[in-house]
């Protein structure tokens, strides 16, 4: 079974990671999408340089809670820290992603918090924090991204000039959860032109 599980989750991964990819949340190899499987302590996560769009399976890394890589050639993303952070902050967690959707990144750049301008960002998403600036990879930005999901009502932030980091209890929870922030940005700016 755990064999099974294994695989299921990686290609569910590699699916997940390929959708996210061909909507344009990851220019280049940016972004970074993970799934924790809590029976037998795995994350399951893109390796560094890897092209979302592209993602194969031989792309997906095996990490123990603690980081350690367990499977697989190649470099953890250089925001592992945060999703590992996450899944021990938040029992309730079992996917993390960081993407850069371009209307939402907008607003990270920028600095501005996204308005919940829609009902559907009003009852599901509630508010995104926007957090203050860290660089890319450091032990600052995990911990700024972690304690902020410590709050069980957060279910996406804003990272400032950097892009996004939504989660779910499932992978396919977290894709929706991203896809809202990034409509909502949208819709924000868009109705900001009017």
């Amino acid at each position: 079974m755990e064999i099974s599980n294994h695989s299921r989750l990686k290609k569910r991964l590699v699916g997940v990671c390929q959708r996210s990819g061909a909507q344009g949340w990851c220019p280049g190899t940016l972004g970074n999408i993970s799934v924790f499987d809590p029976e037998v302590g795995r994350v399951y996560i893109k390796r560094s340089g890897a092209d979302l769009n592209g993602l194969r399976l031989e792309d997906v890394l095996t990490l123990d809670i603690g980081g350690n890589i367990l499977e697989g050639e190649g470099q953890p993303s250089i925001e592992a820290n945060f999703h590992l952070g996450i899944y021990a902050a938040r029992n309730d967690v079992r996917a993390v992603f960081h993407v850069h959707p371009p209307f939402a990144t907008a607003y990270a750049v920028k600095g501005t918090k996204i308005p919940m301008v829609t009902e559907a960002a009003k009852i599901l998403l509630i508010d995104v924090p926007l957090l203050s600036y860290a660089a890319a990879g450091s032990d600052e930005l995990a911990e700024k991204v972690t304690e902020n999901f410590k709050d069980t009502k957060v279910k996406a932030v804003l990272m400032r000039e950097h892009g996004v980091v939504s989660i779910g209890v499932t992978l396919e929870d977290a894709y929706h959860t991203t896809a809202l922030v990034e409509d909502t940005a949208k819709v924000a700016f868009l109705s900001a032109l009017l």
